[in-house]
């Protein structure tokens, strides 16, 4: 066994296995160390500066270095300890000093200006260009004009603003391990689907415990509000959901250490100043730079008239529930009601629960269906591989094309103590054209967090479905698509990078529409005990049942993306207004049903708190329009019949998936579809046009 650093070990797939806290620190010194003195010799005055003396040494000392603490940050979302949590705070704040100062450089950033305004600039492929562009961009926005000192008090911001978010996101995850609820009999649990109950049994056993356990996340709390019959159980762990990592948090200890309302606070400030500095007015214009949305007014009105189109279909929604929750005996429906009364209507309505379509999701199936379907349509095979990896749930795939490897991922799909909630995509390697005519193919990591396989009658059972855990997952895929997917051969414009945060969603949500195709369906389904796929009796009723709550659905998701735009654009977080002041002014503008006083749910919003989606969660519904347009395309092919639906995905792959951030995304679309994008699909889609 080697006994080199598996952090400095770039020669191989990462050893998982053999990464240890100890080993962060110096092997990120190291890589700092040596990408620093590549960047001084960088600096230094050249007689000429080409994009192979410049800009190639000056991308790989970088990625080296992204790599090893993309492998660390990886890990301590997946596998958190108190040893690894400890040396990665120590560590961040070395790494944002460093990519910090590389994007204040201003000697590097006259360098590309100098490729900018060479003559032979026209000469270089229109995705050189673009990096070129991207990157005077992003030395811009990354203070590189800003007198000295107001460079330093940049760097101070990015510093803290990484450091709070951190503690964001470790406030989500320690509320969320801390809760536990012991439910003493089997009669309370009323309702509850039989593997949900083996579930929190066995979850009590582990920890010594009589009767049953149920945590806050999601695969355990979640069938509690969807299928208990026991009114108080549901409005239990809802309180504890909706209050998680807040003042009014449900938790066992330390309860203001996990409180994130001053991190709310303290990220806004940090967000506004930086805004200033760079001489924008609010933090959303700063966001919106590298967005295909023009403006934080072009996004509101988007929104607004969404939110206009969807307010009907929602008030018809709620009033449809309302009057079903009091033939239930519920005459005041509250949050805690809301999912269990929507299944049992569903149920009633269409005939079918939940539960039911659950059992003919088995993982196994699901999982050999998803990776046909992407045989299929883009001409590739996945083949199990074999990687070094940091938990045994964890598999490991190749994909090739003709013979040839295109990239490979790492598929960890199931929930567990000391791993971050909801489920992402993220990359591991990119691809890119190394010294010697090499191409260096792509990794990516997808998480998820569903239900561990159970024992259920004395029988290991694999993990089931929910209809809706495997629209995740494909879209999941579609985000690793677009990344491994991608010939484009240079490291900042392949796959997903580039690529507009807005439009990044349009390959995932297309994903999505697959799951709903009867073709599809049979190849990802197998019942859990007879290994039948899906009859066409009960496919009808889910299909009936697709558009079930859109508008109440469609509001939701404008309430979060107003939300996160007002935060960013028109709130003063230096005035006496306080977010949940904004927050229920939103709400009682566009929510049909106002949530009770006490949720906090922007305190475990980690996608605008602890992710990179800060004045940017409206690009769901962004890229919703987009994603729903080009599934059209497959559906007019289907339509047109013949080989039309294996020409359509062989198109989307060159021109979409292929493409990355090579182009600009509208660009991208434009190639695939023919046309400027249409919310008519959308609107189609989510049964909302006229």
């Amino acid at each position: 066994m080697t006994t080199t650093n598996p952090l400095l070990d770039f020669s191989s797939l990462t050893r998982f296995d053999e990464v240890r806290p100890e080993h962060v620190t110096p092997a990120i010194d190291e890589l700092i160390a040596h990408a620093a003195a590549v960047v001084k010799q960088l600096e230094a005055p050249a007689d000429s500066v080409t994009w192979d003396n410049f800009v190639v040494p000056l991308e790989e000392a970088s990625e080296r270095l992204g790599r090893a603490w993309g492998v660390v940050n990886h890990l301590n979302s997946v596998m958190d300890t108190p040893e690894l949590r400890a040396v990665y705070n120590e560590t961040q704040p070395k790494i944002t000093e460093f990519w910090t100062a590389l994007g204040q450089n201003e000697a590097l950033f006259d360098k590309y200006k100098a490729i900018r305004a060479a003559s032979d600039f026209a000469n270089l492929t229109p995705a050189r260009k673009k990096i070129v562009e991207d990157a005077l961009r992003d030395f811009r926005l990354g203070g590189a004009e800003l007198p000295e000192a107001k460079k330093e008090r940049f760097a101070d911001i990015q510093e803290q603003h990484a450091a709070v978010s951190t503690r964001f996101s470790e406030n989500v995850l320690d509320a969320t391990n801390d809760y536990k609820l012991i439910v003493a009999t089997v009669e309370e649990l009323a309702g509850v689907p039989e593997d949900a109950v083996a579930a929190a049994k066995a979850a009590a056993e582990i920890v010594g415990a009589e009767g049953y356990l149920f945590t806050l996340h999601f695969p355990s709390y979640f069938p509690l509000l969807q299928f208990a019959n026991n009114r108080t159980l549901r409005e239990t762990i809802y309180r504890a959901s909706a209050t998680k990592a807040s003042e009014m948090g449900v938790v066992f200890s330390e309860l203001e250490k996990w409180d994130n309302t001053n991190n709310i606070a303290t990220l806004l400030k940090l967000r506004d100043e930086e805004a200033k500095l760079l001489d924008y007015r609010n933090f959303a214009e700063v966001s919106l730079v590298s967005k295909m949305a023009q403006s934080p007014e072009h996004v509101i009105e988007f929104l607004e008239d969404l939110a206009r189109r969807a307010r009907p279909y929602a008030e018809k929604d709620l009033e449809e529930l309302r009057a079903f929750a009091a033939t239930l005996g519920i005459d005041d429906m509250q949050a805690w009601d809301q999912t269990y009364v929507s299944e049992k209507l569903r149920e009633q309505r269409y005939a079918f629960s939940a539960q039911e379509v659950k059992e003919y999701f088995p993982e196994p199936k699901v999982v050999g269906g998803l990776f046909k379907l992407v045989q299929k349509l883009f001409g590739v095979t996945i083949k199990p591989d074999d990687a070094p990896v940091w938990h045994p749930d964890v598999r490991f795939f190749r994909i090739e094309r003709d013979g040839q490897l295109v990239g490979q991922f790492y598929l960890d799909l199931y929930a567990r103590a000391g791993k971050g909630q909801g489920a992402w995509m993220d990359d591991a390697r990119g691809r890119r054209l190394v010294t010697g005519g090499i191409i260096q193919t792509p990794i990516a990591y997808l998480t998820c967090n569903f239900t561990p396989p159970a024992t259920v009658d004395g029988k290991l059972q694999p993990s089931l479905f929910t209809h809706d855990e495997v629209t995740t997952l494909f879209h999941e895929f579609g985000h690793g698509l677009h990344h491994m997917l991608t010939e484009v051969e240079e490291l900042s414009v392949s796959g997903i990078s580039g690529v507009e945060w807005d439009a990044v969603e349009l390959p995932s949500q297309f994903m999505e529409n697959f799951c709903w195709e009867w073709d599809v369906l049979q190849d990802l389904t197998g019942h859990v005990k007879t290994g039948e796929p899906l009859p066409r009796a009960l496919y009808d009723k889910m299909l009936a049942a697709k558009n079930f709550q859109s508008g109440m659905q469609t509001l939701r998701q404008v309430e979060f993306s107003l939300v996160d735009m007002h935060l960013h654009y028109d709130f003063n977080p230096d005035s006496a207004q306080t977010v949940q002041q904004l927050i229920d002014d939103v709400r009682k503008q566009f929510s049909v049903m106002m949530p009770p006083a006490f949720n906090r749910f922007q305190h475990s919003f980690g996608h605008i708190f602890a992710g990179g989606y800060a004045a940017g969660y409206y690009s769901y519904k962004w890229a919703e329009v987009l994603s729903a347009d080009a599934y059209a395309a497959f559906e007019e092919a289907v339509a047109a019949g013949g080989d039309a639906l294996d020409a359509t995905g062989k198109r989307f792959q060159q021109e979409i998936l292929a493409m990355g951030g090579a182009r600009p995304a509208l660009e991208s679309f434009k190639a695939f579809r023919g046309r400027e994008p249409s919310i008519d699909a959308l609107l189609r889609h989510s049964g909302m046009q006229a």
